[in-house]
């Protein structure tokens, strides 16, 4: 099987297609992949560290305003469209899978204009502009969450197949700590709301029924550390504050709850095992796509939201106290998550791949 993937600009479109072709990789040896991406893009870096081979094309987000720079955009999208039509007439794939991201937008009008087969995969519950517009003409459009299915009225075909998760997610088991142990997040980047919240809840009394392991972010940890020396506040034993998590795998199967950002592979991630969260919705990306998808976690009972504005030391304790205060509501979050939570996402986007060819 030939494959071309496209999809980047954040982690968020990239890790899942980087499951997808791990996953055909592992089923069919004699596979060849190709990724198309670009040099600006987190994908410049993620894919060929992952082992793959990467072309690249040039072009830019469209703003949501009327600005020179849309122009400019707008010339780059006829030339990358141009160079991914030569780009796959050069490798041709049996099939193209776009992940989503500005970046698939022309690699995907190419396959449609070489008539090769090709899929469409949306992370969150809204689906993005480059989605919307692809999927009335792409082949399949596959997406992570049944409520995405309204957005896409007239979409070809509308396949649930939920997101695709690294095997390490997958394959964790719980582990039990001396105290119930809560994992607090931001995403890699950190999130400075989250982080005042965490900063207020540690300099509060009462709060050594639980641990913390929280990740604050590279760019956030100097300050935070320097503001905690600053105003002689130790940090309370089995708390512990660090600038990025690298074995989140272990990391989850210790927690008894999450406090995390609510982005598509988060929630993904959280749903597949399990682990009942409070999630923090970011309100600055596009189409408050995390509101969506953390309305539809809290909705189905696996999670409780609090919005960023409300969001507070005291509060974030109180909610914490009040989930480890009741082993029946975590594990009533608990089976919620995996009731709708979807492990097996790479294998049928791999199965509808199979289909097309």
């Amino acid at each position: 099987m030939r494959v071309v993937l496209s999809g980047g600009g954040t982690a968020g479109h990239i890790n899942p297609a980087l499951a997808i072709a791990k996953y055909i990789q592992k089923h069919e040896k004699e596979s060849e992949i190709l990724f198309i991406g670009t040099k600006a893009g987190m994908e410049a870096t993620l894919i060929p560290k992952a082992g793959f081979e990467m072309e690249y094309i040039d072009i830019d987000n469209l703003k949501r305003r009327i600005t020179l720079e849309n122009v400019k955009t707008a010339v780059k999208l006829v030339k990358s469209s141009r160079d991914s039509v030569k780009i796959l007439k050069e490798f041709k794939p049996d099939v193209v899978i776009g992940t989503g991201g500005y970046v698939c937008g022309p690699v995907m009008m190419a396959a449609q204009k070489l008539k090769i087969p090709s899929i469409i995969h949306e992370q969150n519950v809204p689906p993005g502009l480059v989605v919307r517009k692809i999927a009335p003409s792409v082949d399949i459009t596959a997406i992570s969450f049944e409520e995405t299915r309204k957005y896409l009225k007239n979409a070809k075909r509308v396949v649930l197949t939920g997101n695709p998760i690294r095997e390490g997610i997958l394959n964790i088991s719980p582990i039990h700590t001396a105290k119930p142990l809560v994992l607090v997040s931001g995403g890699s980047l950190g999130a400075a709301r989250i982080n005042d919240a965490l900063y207020e809840l540690l300099t509060m009394s009462g709060q050594d029924g639980y641990d913390i392991l929280a990740s604050v972010g590279k760019r956030y940890y100097d300050g935070f550390m320097q503001k905690l020396k600053d105003n002689n506040i130790d940090l309370p034993e089995g708390k512990t504050v660090m600038p990025y998590i690298y074995n989140m795998d272990e990391a989850l199967a210790k927690a008894k709850i999450a406090v995390t950002r609510a982005g598509a592979i988060t929630v993904s991630e959280l749903c597949a095992i399990g682990k009942p969260a409070i999630v923090i919705p970011s309100p600055n990306v596009a189409h408050d796509h995390q509101t969506k998808n953390a309305e539809f976690m809290a909705d189905k009972g696996a999670a409780v939201m609090i919005k960023e504005e409300n969001l507070s030391g005291n509060i974030l304790a109180d909610k914490i106290k009040e989930l480890l205060a009741s082993e029946k509501k975590l594990n009533e979050m608990h089976r919620a998550g995996l009731e709708i939570g979807i492990t097996n996402a790479s294998e049928k986007i791999y199965e509808l791949c199979r289909e097309l060819i």
